[in-house]
């Protein structure tokens, strides 16, 4: 499936694919739209499922470099205006799920449930130290100061090795992102794990928190720890995955969504279980 790229009046890049329910997919940092490929493909069949740009990546502008993460909520918000989107299921990975909390604070309206995915939430000292040096080194080299590491806690040793194209592709979608939007992003994934903690209470819609057993980053004690904070969320940990498992394993990653949107939404389809 080759989709053909579409923009908003503000500039925001997207791609849309089927009917129903719609699904808003927000990748991570570094990273565009064309990640959820294995997702459009497995989810659009039964829902309206869109996904884009972020600020500073692929095709949509440059965040202002004191916009916070609201400004990221506003784009989506922009987004879905544009498309006559009322309310939404949002589906946030890594810096994504950032993107996803803060639209759910301040959009509250435009939700009707909420996925987390591989995301990261309150940080032990060593985790923010480390995530520092690393915004350090994108400051000094460039965005793709730190590709290799990031690959290497991304994806399993033996899925780099099977794709070697793909990991190549990654990493020259890392290194070729614009300097000042790649740092202004990495910089608030770096600094926002705690972005309006005590307020994660006041979200009511259905939510499903979830990570890859070895995903070093984003921890199975983060997706838990975040889960309990937001009133009847779910936890799932995927076992023998890491962090880019929407990529490295779709038709895993497919299922946990299809089964959490059937649950909370239905489907005008009939429901098939995704061979794992």
């Amino acid at each position: 499936m080759r989709l053909t790229a579409k923009y908003t009046p503000a500039g925001t890049s997207y791609l849309a694919s089927g009917q129903g329910h719609p699904v808003v997919l927000i990748h991570g940092v570094g990273l565009n739209k064309e990640m959820w490929g294995g997702q459009i493909v497995g989810l659009s069949s039964r829902y309206r499922v869109i996904a884009y740009d972020m600020l500073g990546h692929g095709d949509s502008p440059l965040p202002h470099s004191e916009g916070g993460l609201q400004a990221y909520a506003r784009q989506l918000r922009e987004l879905l205006d544009h498309l006559e989107i009322d309310s939404a299921t949002i589906v946030g990975f890594s810096m994504g799920g950032l993107v996803a909390r803060a639209y759910a604070l301040t959009h509250p309206e435009g939700l009707n449930s909420l996925v987390i995915l591989n995301s990261v939430f309150n940080r032990t000292d060593e985790q923010r130290a480390g995530v520092i040096a690393r915004t350090i080194q994108v400051a000094e080299s460039g965005p793709g100061a730190n590709a290799d590491e990031a690959l290497a806690r991304w994806f399993s040793h033996e899925y780099r090795a099977a794709n070697p194209a793909q990991i190549d592709a990654i990493r020259k979608t890392l290194a070729t992102n614009d300097p000042e939007g790649y740092l202004t992003t990495y910089g608030l994934f770096a600094t926002q794990d705690m972005y309006r903690v005590d307020e994660l209470g006041s979200i009511r819609v259905p939510a499903l928190i979830a990570t890859g057993e070895l995903d070093p980053g984003s921890t199975p004690d983060m997706a838990r720890a975040l889960a309990e904070r937001i009133p009847g969320a779910e936890c799932a940990v995927l076992p023998e995955q890491r962090h880019m498992m929407p990529v490295e394993s779709p038709r895993m990653v497919n299922q946990l969504l299809l089964d959490f949107l059937c649950r909370v939404h239905g489907s005008s389809h009939k429901e098939e279980r995704v061979a794992i």
